[in-house]
């Protein structure tokens, strides 16, 4: 996951969102809706166009659990598809195991996700695959792992769903703790409260 010396509480107070997905910091944001720092609540200074584009990619960056050079790698991929460079990214970090984990209800945050990946606790296609990064095609299977489906991050997680998950390119059995991956989403069904053409702009200097 990306590294950083700031806490999560500190990101999240810092980009005014909870990036992270974890309720906690819901309650922390209504508790101190303002940046970190001694000075947050009177400091207003004016950010440039660079700290503007800069601070967007910080935020998709640490929201998916990116190092520097992964998200760098991901920009490239996507500058070389067909489509809008920016929502091309955007589908390569949505079809991430970790981030399918997450969506399907598998994990209640982005980075529990990732451990429980790396951790071998799930299936695609009936293989386990430990690369939260591996990017799923469209058909793919997920599934917890048999010895795992017992797991209290897990069935917690699960129970939080409510009815069907709202995602049109998602397939979720939740009695048979599989997921199915039934399309690349279009930039419209993902939930995303970022500004990707913002990273685009801070690449093309």
């Amino acid at each position: 996951m990306a590294k950083t010396n700031q806490t999560r509480g500190k990101l999240v107070r810092k980009f005014g969102e909870n990036i992270f997905g974890n309720p906690k910091y819901d309650r922390l944001l209504n508790r101190k809706p303002y940046g970190p720092g001694q000075h947050a609540q009177t400091r207003r200074g004016k950010v440039s166009n660079y700290g503007t584009q800069l601070k967007e990619k910080q935020k998709i960056k640490f929201m998916y659990g990116l190092l520097e050079k992964q998200f760098k790698i991901t920009f490239k991929k996507a500058e070389k598809l067909k489509g809008e460079t920016g929502t091309n990214m955007l589908q390569l970090l949505e079809s991430r195991l970790d981030n399918v984990v997450f969506r399907l209800g598998f994990a209640p945050t982005r980075p529990a996700a990732r451990q429980l990946v790396n951790h071998k606790h799930f299936l695609v296609n009936n293989i386990a695959v430990n690369i939260p990064s591996y990017v799923l095609k469209i058909g793919d299977t997920i599934s917890v792992r048999d010895k795992s489906k017992k797991m209290d991050i897990i069935l917690d997680s699960i129970r939080t769903i409510k009815g069907d998950i709202d995602l049109a390119w998602l397939d979720l059995d939740k009695a048979k703790m599989t997921g199915t991956f039934l399309s690349i989403p279009e930039r419209d069904q993902m939930n995303l409260t970022v500004n990707e053409q913002l990273v685009v702009e801070l690449y093309s200097k």
